[in-house]
């Protein structure tokens, strides 16, 4: 199966996904752990995509959305951004208002 069908699959059939490295138990990189923790802090359910597991799809995904970095973080499928955003998003209120918006809490 073509890895783009793959993400785009992934981000189709979950309310919330990032792209990370590691698990939403294990991040592997600070900055995925930034992201978990903010959505674990809002309770907010997400699906976590260990891009260390498949070196195709970690390539792909910054193809896919033209965005160099990781994590990656799509709320019911609209690519938002990468940590830095969704950091100061939820800082200044902005995440969880998007949330409510999207109808994901």
């Amino acid at each position: 199966m073509d890895i783009n069908i793959t993400i785009s699959d992934l981000i189709k059939n979950n309310a919330v996904v990032i792209f990370m490295k590691g698990s939403a138990d294990l991040p592997a990189c600070g900055f995925s752990a930034t992201v978990v923790n903010i959505f674990k802090r809002l309770n907010i359910p997400f699906h976590g995509e260990d891009i260390l597991q498949n070196e195709e799809m970690r390539a792909a995904i910054k193809t896919y959305t033209n965005w160099p970095t990781l994590p990656q973080i799509y709320v019911k499928g609209e690519f938002i951004g990468g940590c830095d955003i969704i950091k100061d998003m939820f800082l200044s209120g902005e995440l969880e208002a998007l949330l409510k918006d999207r109808a994901v809490c």
